[in-house]
């Protein structure tokens, strides 16, 4: 019971009905052109041509309104504010297609229409009950007399059937506002394709983050234990260990500000990403280097930037000692470095044609003695998880350019190993530092 007068005490039904009675307000002018035009056409029957060319221009005068921009955005805010429904906001930028003016035009013309009615109800439901009640009462002469006790039933019985009426018509209106004033399902795919392309970029910056700054803590956790072990003993040692965690922490920063400037939408960054031109910062001490002269696409050099830095946390977090880094250019897909036993699934394996026959490829590889774990057994896990995302963002890397990755042990090292297919055309260009 309670659920049934429910809508009689809402205040979202009185909202809705405002709703209604605005279109009776949209239709007012309408009518009453209709009235004038044939009032004119009976007064005057010898001029009904001329009444009916002039009601012919009114009415194409009259059907501009709905299709205008204005007319939309109006319907928008009403919606919004009476319906309590949730619309974006009218897009200025650019005009509005062709069927979205066409769904504005039908949502006018269904609002006015309800809203005439709606109206026209009211005004003739809405005195019956008080002027019933005063015949009754004998404070008038006698409006209702006949058969009074069933005006007076119909006069409060009607205003509540209004109310039940424009509750379930402003329910409706609710449910119909998002598909004739929401967006278009084109626009909604450009939102999708838009909210994609964000969470890609979000992707993006959480791997450039994750590569940066991790190998930056590895490296500075590592330098900062040798230090504190030699501190007595080799004080120069320490104070070069110290010196690297310096140059390191600065280096990283410097990364962190670059991808906080685009989270900000700056300007691109303060910095450019790092490329294989800037290796240096990653060849320590603990890194044996044998890096080719190479010549990559700028894309490619980033990218392989990042592998070799998460490949060399990697080496520290699962190996023990230096680390072998050899990047090369070959020819043609070549056999895995690592035995098939040893290699993870990937998640999602290219086809053999991922790299055709016409096309080159940059090698990177990184390997290093595995860690020693308590009672003999070498450390590290396959597929390099230790609670980690290193190795899922490097093929996710390699991945989206087409190469392929194996990682993980392989009898006493812990090695990595990355393909990046190379189109021939951009391999033929001038060629890169010897290191």
């Amino acid at each position: 019971m309670i659920r049934l007068l429910r809508p009689l005490v809402r205040a979202a039904t009185y909202r809705r009905a405002v709703f209604l009675l605005l279109g009776a307000v949209l239709a007012l002018p309408y009518l009453m052109a209709v009235v004038l035009f044939a009032q004119m056409a009976a007064e005057d029957p010898r001029n009904r041509a001329g009444v009916l060319a002039l009601a012919a221009v009114a009415a194409l005068i009259a059907a501009a309104p709905p299709f205008l921009t204005g007319t939309r955005e109006l319907e928008i805010a009403a919606a919004r504010a009476l319906l309590d429904v949730d619309l974006p906001g009218h897009d200025r930028s650019r005009p509005p297609a062709l069927e979205t003016r066409l769904r504005t035009a039908l949502w006018f013309a269904v609002h006015t229409l309800t809203g005439a009615v709606i109206g026209a109800v009211g005004l003739m439901t809405l005195p019956v009950g008080p002027l019933a009640i005063t015949d009754w009462l004998g404070l008038t002469d006698g409006t209702f007399t006949a058969n009074t006790g069933w005006w007076v039933l119909a006069g409060v019985a009607l205003p509540i059937a209004a109310i039940y009426a424009c509750a379930g018509l402003g329910r409706l209106a609710a449910t119909m506002a998002p598909v004739l004033l929401g967006p278009s399902p084109a626009q909604r795919l450009a939102e999708l394709h838009e909210r994609e392309r964000r969470l890609a970029e979000r992707n993006r910056l959480a791997r450039e983050l994750h590569d940066s700054v991790g190998h930056a803590l590895t490296a500075m956790t590592l330098q900062a234990g040798a230090a504190r072990a030699v501190f007595d003993s080799d004080p120069g040692f320490a104070r070069q260990a110290l010196g690297a965690i310096e140059e390191t922490g600065r280096s990283a920063a410097g990364e962190l500000d670059a991808v906080l400037g685009i989270l900000r939408d700056e300007a691109a960054g303060r910095q450019a990403a790092p490329t294989l031109a800037d290796l240096d910062r990653l060849l320590t001490g603990e890194v044996r280097a044998e890096v080719a002269a190479v010549d990559v696409p700028p894309q490619v050099s980033r990218e392989a930037f990042r592998i070799v830095q998460e490949s060399l946390t990697n080496a520290a977090r699962h190996g023990a000692g230096p680390a072998t880094l050899s990047i090369r250019q070959a020819s043609g897909p070549g056999p895995s470095a690592l035995p098939k036993a040893a290699q993870p699934p990937d998640p999602s394996p290219l086809p053999e044609a991922a790299q055709p026959p016409d096309e080159d490829e940059l090698v990177i590889k990184v390997s290093n003695r595995r860690a020693a774990q308590p009672g003999g057994q070498a450390g590290g896990r396959a597929g390099g998880r230790a609670g980690g995302h290193g190795i899922d963002g490097m093929r996710e890397r390699v991945r989206l350019l087409g190469g392929t990755l194996t990682a993980g042990p392989d009898g006493e090292l812990w090695r990595v190993e990355a393909r990046l297919p190379l189109p021939r055309a951009a391999a033929g260009g001038s060629q890169g530092e010897q290191r």
